[in-house]
């Protein structure tokens, strides 16, 4: 064989040159294939490939169902399925679940320049409230301003002028249960709200179900809280429903109209403070005190009335629902009751009700107030937050834009924080080993729980609702005993420790039965010494 045969022939091998035939073919194959490798090497480098974990969800919907499902959120499955932070997709909006005390105090606290945003609501806040209602409020300059307006009404040296108020209603209200004990829930429905209204506008009721003003404020808290709900409004998933004609959408003109009309309402409560001020009244208010410091904080007519407005539901809601939780708590522990009432009798006794010169010799009333309030905290699952930036936390991506729920059922049921026993109802864990009161976990500074929420979005009302369930459960307990009911076989009726009702607002017992009876013979005599001396 010559080196000849080593020389490929041509004519045998096929090459295939493109050709103008085939180059509208392969162009857009190669623009393709240079698509997908770009949108690859993005998605390999994304921040949100490292969103925190969370639950498989369905196309398009994401996650809604699973928050829609208070059941599964506030169970023990879903802290240990997602740990302390659990991420969301509902339509699209990123969602993150804040299922500590840790995660929240750090980014609603530490971070609270980035998370103390709000979710847009158009028809609950914007259209319903004119985006005026305190909690609903988008971060921003006329939020900071009410805000500081709101905490200067309620610091802790101001809410001592209330503390007349509030021995006042704690008198009514432990007559009342000892007169008519049926009507437990009506007699504390109506002391929170007399409270409530006394506090912002000089306005006590003797009761709740014939009060005209009291009725339009509950309707609007109810309406509120109903237009709030996720999926309530379709102009919610679909902003630009906006942009439709008023003729064309009922939702908009019953909106603007409500407006008008809640003005109106706070605007005439509000007003009528100023009036008497103007005829030379010094009662104290919150109403009184915003009209007193107008002029230093900057804010509107409206704008003050609507304030004192967004308050009511967090004060009266606040002492309602834990009321109700307090005395199921005493009638399934009786031996807590006696404990509470020992040292009632031994630093008050029984010639005289309690008083909030009591408070700092009372350190297991104190506790048992706390209690409540971490136990079965009235929102389950706190008014969300909102980024106003991206972040990142322990490595995971938070984007801009996302709601922050924070779980306070579960930051509340922690057992890292609380104990094993954190499911209980022990108000010893607020007491030292001397008896005296304690602090509670590092992130939940003063207060022991996150019932008031946290960061700057915290509930500037805590102090007058620390005061008035004091005052409220120490008269209680020192005038009556709480107890079970017994069927006609001796038996004690069932009770439901674990349901509750939740109206959006806040989240009560089922209704249950107690028995109320006098606990001393001069209980009586007493209480009706001290009403009597209220009429002066």
């Amino acid at each position: 064989m010559t080196s000849e045969s080593f020389i490929p022939r041509l004519g045998h091998m096929r090459y295939d040159f493109p050709s103008l035939n085939s180059a509208p073919l392969t162009l857009p194959v190669g623009l393709i294939v240079g698509i997908v490798v770009v949108l690859v090497v993005r998605y390999a480098k994304s921040p949100w490939r490292r969103v925190p974990p969370g639950p498989s969800g369905f196309p398009i919907l994401g996650n809604a169902s699973k928050l829609r499902d208070m059941a599964w959120l506030l169970g023990q499955n879903c802290k240990k399925q997602f740990n302390e932070i659990m991420y969301c997709n509902a339509l699209g909006q990123p969602v993150i679940v804040i299922n500590s005390h840790k995660v929240a105090a750090e980014l609603l606290g530490r971070r609270a320049n980035i998370y103390s945003d709000r979710p847009r609501l158009i028809v609950a806040n914007d259209m319903l409230c004119g985006g005026l209602l305190y909690a609903f409020m988008p971060y921003g300059d006329l939020w900071r301003r009410t805000r500081r307006a709101a905490h200067e009404s309620l610091t802790r040296s101001t809410v001592r002028d209330y503390h007349p108020i509030l021995h006042k209603e704690a008198i009514l209200l432990a007559s009342a249960l000892l007169d008519s004990p049926v009507a437990r829930e009506k007699h504390f429905q109506r002391s929170a709200a007399s409270e409530t209204m006394s506090i912002l506008y000089d306005y006590p009721t003797l009761e709740t179900e014939n009060d005209k003003t009291l009725k339009e404020i509950h309707a609007f808290n109810d309406y509120v809280s109903e237009a709030a709900v996720p999926g309530a409004h379709l102009v919610e998933l679909f902003p630009w429903m906006m942009h439709i004609p008023d003729s064309l959408a009922k939702w908009k003109r019953e909106g603007k109209r409500y407006f008008i009309g809640y003005t109106n309402m706070f605007e005439g409560l509000f007003n009528n403070v100023r009036a008497e001020i103007s005829k030379g009244s010094d009662r104290p208010s919150v109403s009184a005190s915003l009209i007193k410091n107008s002029e230093r904080s900057g804010l509107s007519n409206q704008e003050m009335a609507w304030l004192v407005g967004s308050l009511y539901s967090a004060g009266a809601e606040t002492t309602y629902t834990a009321m109700n939780w307090f005395v199921l708590a005493m009638i399934t522990q009786p031996e807590i009751q006696k404990r509470a009432q020992s040292e009632l009798d031994a630093v008050v006794g029984r010639s005289r009700t309690p008083a909030f010169s009591d408070a700092p010799s009372l350190p297991y009333i104190q506790a048992v107030v706390k209690e409540v309030l971490r136990w079965r905290p009235p929102l389950p699952l706190s008014i969300p937050h909102s980024t106003t930036e991206d972040d990142w936390y322990d490595g995971m991506f938070i984007p801009k834009g996302t709601i922050c729920l924070p779980n306070i059922w579960l930051c509340h049921h922690d057992p890292a924080f609380y104990g094993e026993d954190a499911a209980n109802f022990n108000p010893g864990r607020f007491l030292d080993v001397e008896g005296k009161t304690a602090t509670g976990p590092q992130e939940s500074r003063d207060d022991g729980h996150s019932t008031y929420g946290f960061g700057r979005r915290a509930c500037p009302g805590k102090h007058v609702a620390n005061d008035s369930l004091f005052i409220f459960i120490a008269t209680v307990l020192w005038a009556s005993n709480l107890e079970r009911v017994y069927d006609q076989n001796g038996k004690e009726t069932p009770l439901d420790m674990h349901s509750f009702i939740y109206n959006g607002v806040a989240c009560r017992p089922v209704s249950y039965e107690c028995t109320i009876k006098t606990r001393f013979p001069e209980a009586l005599s007493i209480l009706a010494e001290e009403k009597e001396l209220l009429k002066a």
